[in-house]
């Protein structure tokens, strides 16, 4: 029976067939960041560090996600993804996937860039192809420098198999004893704390008579060929190299632990080993014999086993960077200090406050207008370092409150959280000590700050505080007054200028209540759950963002301009997706800006024909958020914050977004998202089936990268002041 002409079949838009894998669109952006490795125009020596986030990009996504796939499989636990593949469907999928992108990132290394470093006078090469001379210094390193380090292990009935760490680099030797020729399998641990690439001296970069800038091997092919000397009388048969990844979620049951601090240290002893293997990765040519055991104790399949052409562990290839070669690196860039920052950044801060200086303090700055902060391009240090840094020394700031949850090993920001308690505030901190692979280093610095006074809780059970907030509390005129910072990064003086990220500066009376009030529920018994302005998951902010999108539906229904513009990490909420669909069906127009996993499908006829999705992958990590809703009214909704539109960060984390009301930053944001939209060189267009292809300037068209423009801009701003 044929359906009346006006009469269109209903659309079922929780259908797989209308999402992409969370899974394979990671691999997906892993694959961009290789492509940054890949393309010639890319400096040298950065394209070693693409090879090396690959590397460290792949570890963890087969640590945290194949890991939790392979106990939903041991576990015969089944539950679809949102593409409606099991855990065994998408383990297969993301094997065949996975296994190319590997080939091809050794094979650059190996075949392209190993050569174009030996043009440049950088020759990473093999033991056998050294000097006499270089052998008989490097016979000397080993013998004064690695050898008393090394602990072979026999494997034999009386030695059972070593528990052998995670990521660690190892050699499989076979050896053979000439009295009774019976052969025996041996482990060496490379250890991981001397230097993966051993330097020759200045006066021995020499190779094929030609001097160089730098000469070294690995230290694998060092341990390699002094064997005999770990294993003496012994024949060396055969010898192989190989790395373990294992699973490294940490499984603490919180309702369990009576200190989560403890509980976490205690299981951190127990994990560094790691749990069990998800991937064996060993040399090309490994003898059967030396593999074999390796597969087998592991218990592990020929489909976790990578063969790997040349180095193991590119990851390590983060030192090139240091090589004092600028001509084969991206042009140095340092943030600007923003132009009302400026004179606030024109004296020591400790000493201006010793000895009673005159100084020129950032909240006066403050409540002058709220700042937007945009890093790396503007100075982090020079903004909310300082605004820390200042709070801890001004005698009329009583108190500091923040959210820790990751931050640097030598971190500035703690020195001051420190010397804020020393001086007599009350300071408040609550560090995230769940925050994967920072866990230990978190801890290190919870035990310091309640050492000097410090206020230190951990978090609310069963969720991960994500948020990005300090909160400053200033006696002024006889009343308290409040400012604050409210960021889409972490605390963390290295990746801001790493990563681009958006922080405002206020001291805006509701936002600042929203924080005292955020702050109480996550170090008391507070159950606070609405806010005046600021956002909060995982109270209010999917139902608000949902409203927003809401809002736009009607009015494109009601025949008005709609429109949703929005920047995130990743986007694979299916109910969020889901209202963008239905979004688009009304006729909004959407634009995405989502650098990593992204399970909504553009373009599909009847479905998201509306909605365009790019990624940047850049010099920078892109790591800001923002959230634009056009509103008709001329009430445009702009936020900022520390959530992506991910179950995880909707429902189980604590995050918080706070809107951005000032005009004149709002139609900053607002240019900041046409300048992304509008890059030809590091955008990526995401097609309807599943494909990402990269923009290039058409013809007779400017080439336009965004971070470039954005590095232009900030230098551009400074300079007119």
């Amino acid at each position: 029976m044929s359906l009346p002409n006006d009469t269109a079949p209903e659309i079922d838009l929780s259908d797989a067939r209308n999402y992409f894998s969370q899974e394979l669109s990671w691999l997906k952006f892993n694959d961009r960041v290789l492509q940054e490795a890949l393309d010639p125009h890319t400096p040298l020596l950065e394209r070693l560090k693409f090879l090396a986030i690959f590397s460290s990009n792949l570890d963890e996504f087969l640590m945290v996600r194949i890991s939790g796939l392979i106990g939903q499989v041991n576990a015969e636990v089944n539950p679809p993804s949102v593409d409606g593949r099991s855990p065994q469907q998408q383990l297969d999928e993301i094997t065949s996937r996975l296994r190319p992108s590997v080939t091809r990132q050794h094979q650059l290394f190996e075949r392209e860039l190993r050569p174009l470093l030996a043009e440049k006078g950088v020759r990473l090469v093999n033991y056998i192809d050294l000097s006499k001379d270089q052998r008989v210094y490097l016979q000397r390193y080993f013998e004064e420098g690695v050898f008393p380090i090394l602990t072979p292990l026999a494997i034999d009935p009386s030695h059972p198999f070593p528990h052998m760490s995670n990521l660690s680099l190892n050699l499989a030797v076979s050896v053979k004893d000439p009295n009774t020729g019976k052969e025996n399998f041996a482990r060496v641990k490379v250890p991981s704390i001397l230097p993966r690439f051993i330097a020759l001296p200045e006066e021995l970069r020499q190779y094929d008579g030609k001097s160089c800038v730098w000469v070294g091997i690995p230290l694998e092919q060092l341990i390699a060929h002094n064997l005999e000397m770990l294993f003496s009388g012994m024949i060396i048969q055969e010898f192989g190299v190989f790395r373990i990844t294992r699973d490294a979620d940490l499984d603490v049951q919180e309702d369990e632990a009576d200190d989560l601090l403890l509980a976490i240290e205690q299981e951190l002893r127990t994990h560094r080993l790691g749990g069990s293997a998800v991937r064996l990765e060993v040399q090309k040519g490994m003898p059967d014999l030396l593999r074999k055991p390796l597969v087998e104790e592991l218990g592990l399949t020929d489909r976790e086993v990578y063969e790997i052409e040349g180095l193991l562990n590119l990851k390590d290839l983060f030192s090139f960077m240091g090589l004092p070669l600028p001509e084969l690196k991206d042009a140095p860039s340092t943030g600007v200090i923003p132009a009302r920052l400026k004179a606030v950044n024109d004296y020591e801060t400790e000493s201006a406050f010793q000895n009673q200086e005159a100084v020129v303090d950032i909240f006066s700055v403050i409540r002058g207008g709220d700042l937007l902060l945009h890093h790396p391009y503007e100075s982090f240090t020079a903004s909310v370092q300082r605004f820390i840094s200042q709070a801890a020394y001004d005698p009329q700031v009583l108190a500091i409150k923040m959210t820790l949850y990751r931050t640097s090993g030598d971190s500035p920001i703690v020195r001051s959280l420190i010397t804020a308690a020393e001086n007599g505030k009350q300071v408040g901190v609550l560090v995230e000590l769940k925050a994967r692979f920072d866990e230990a280093n978190n801890i290190t610095w919870a035990r310091s700050l309640e050492a000097a006074g410090v206020n230190v809780v951990y978090g609310v059970a069963g969720l991960k505080t994500h948020t990005k907030i300090v909160l400053v509390i200033r006696q002024e005129a006889g009343k308290l007054k409040r400012y604050a910072h409210i960021g889409t990064g972490n605390y963390n003086p290295k990746t801001a200028g790493l990563y681009t990220d958006l922080g405002l500066l206020t001291c805006c009376e509701e936002l600042g209540a929203d924080l005292t009030d955020l702050t109480n529920l996550l170090t008391g018994y507070s159950r606070q759950s609405s806010f005046r302005k600021l956002l909060v998951a995982p109270l209010t902010l999917r139902d608000r963002m949902g409203e927003l999108i809401q809002r736009e539906t009607d009015n494109a229904r009601s025949g008005r301009p709609a429109r949703i513009t929005a920047k995130m990490n990743a986007l694979t909420d299916p109910a969020m997706i889901q209202k963008l669909y239905e979004a688009s069906q009304a006729g909004v127009e959407i634009d995405l800006i989502v650098r990593g996993m992204c399970c909504l499908r553009p373009g599909l006829k009847g479905i998201s024909e509306t909605i365009r999705v790019i990624s940047i992958v850049g010099r920078y990590l892109e790591h800001s958020r923002i959230f634009s809703f056009h509103n008709h009214d001329g009430k445009e909704a702009v936020y900022i914050g520390s959530a992506d539109w991910m179950p995880r960060n909707l429902d189980r984390r604590v995050e918080a977004v706070t809107p951005i009301e000032d005009p004149k930053l709002k139609d900053e944001l607002k240019d900041i998202l046409d300048i992304l939209l509008s890059d030809n060189l590091q955008a990526w267009d995401l097609h309807s089936d599943g494909e990402y292809i990269q923009r290039s300037p058409a013809k007779g068209k400017a080439v336009r990268s965004a971070q470039k423009l954005f590095m232009e801009r900030a230098l551009k701003a400074a300079s007119r002041e």
